[in-house]
């Protein structure tokens, strides 16, 4: 058990985590997120509302690793031109690089929260649109979705709906490429089952983004979609998920014909949303391991190593003395010294 998780009072937390415990603000217990170091401890509702109560910090206790707001950005996409958003954003003074989450219908779930709490925690400014609080998504989009996958092979792209999702999504790309502390030419896609779908299909619309992550896709149509994706992808899933699986055949078979780089990774013994908290084949070693595999891939891509100073160039190696000349008189003596010959050899008798 780790100190900072002893403030907590939660010997299985870890930050970032959903756990069970009292939330710090409607004193329930229930399904809480944690969120800071020093005590937060915040259900989903009191997370979106960010109502803190109180704070234990003293003063010139050093900044929280990110900050978290509501925003409204403008879209087209919705009745009346404005959706609700969640931004993270990293108290460190320099430009950030950014991850936009595409939720699927179910909104801002534990998984989306959990994501977007460790993606600004490594550095990453972090947008989730709020889908559903968005008007005009509901329990159609949801069952839209879901019959495209099962009677058309898989998420219908190129459908009334999921074009209007999509707007929805590029206007929040663009409200986030255009924040303060943002660096609009390092961004990235982030998404889980059906919202992995539809974050490769805005993926396939915009050629300035950095990376795409997804995890455990399902199926889209057209099939060969990913190729028209300019960036690297990473797209992890579990060996038992078949729903999964017939998204990567898709993108693996888009590979071929694509210049991007893809990268695939299969966790043994893993099923369908295994990121999730909620589902009953959570497994804590499984899901650790993606976290890291998804972390990492957007740390390579999105926060490269500085480039190594230029050597400094090495001094050419001074020319070897040449041997001391001989001296005159020694020259002279040696050349007046006689030369010693071998005698005659006798006469025959």
């Amino acid at each position: 058990m780790r100190d900072d998780d002893k403030l907590l009072d939660l010997p299985d937390a870890e930050f970032g985590s959903g756990v069970i415990g009292v939330c710090d603000v409607c004193g329930t217990r229930q399904a809480v997120i944690v969120l800071q170091k020093e005590r937060f401890k915040l259900c989903v509702i009191d997370f979106l509302n960010k109502t803190w109560r109180k704070s234990t910090n003293a003063p010139g206790a050093p900044l929280p690793p990110y900050r978290s707001e509501r925003i409204w950005f403008p879209s087209k996409a919705v009745p009346g031109g404005s959706a609700p958003a969640i931004v993270l954003t990293p108290t460190k003074p320099v430009r950030h690089p950014a991850v936009l989450i595409t939720p699927d219908v179910y909104g801002l779930t534990t998984t989306v929260l959990d994501a977007a709490i460790r993606f600004a925690r490594e550095g990453f400014e972090v947008l989730l649109p709020d889908l559903t609080k968005s008007a005009g998504f509901g329990a159609s989009l949801h069952f839209a979705l879901r019959g495209d996958v099962r009677f058309r092979g898989g998420v219908a792209i190129r459908s009334e709906r999921v074009a209007t999702v999509l707007e929805l999504y590029t206007d929040a790309l663009d409200t986030l490429r255009a924040r303060d502390m943002v660096d609009p030419a390092r961004t990235a896609l982030f998404g889980t089952s059906y919202g992995a779908s539809l974050a490769l299909a805005l993926a396939a619309q915009d050629p300035k983004l950095a990376a795409v992550a997804l995890a455990y896709p399902v199926g889209t149509n057209p099939p060969d979609l990913a190729k028209l994706v300019t960036v690297p992808i990473l797209c992890i899933s579990g060996d038992r998920d078949r729903l999964a699986q017939k998204a990567r055949a898709q993108l693996d078979h888009a590979r071929m014909e694509t210049r991007s780089a893809f990268e695939f990774v299969d966790l043994p013994g893993a099923r369908h949303d295994f990121l999730s908290r909620d589902s009953s084949h959570y497994d804590v070693a499984t899901a650790e391991e993606g976290w890291t595999r998804i972390i990492g891939f957007l740390r390579r891509q999105l926060l490269p190593p500085p480039p190594k100073p230029p050597s400094v160039p090495s001094k050419p190696a001074a020319p070897a003395a040449a041997s001391p000349a001989v001296r005159p008189a020694a020259a002279a003596a040696t050349s007046a010294a006689p030369v010693a010959t071998a005698p005659p050899p006798p006469a025959p008798s």
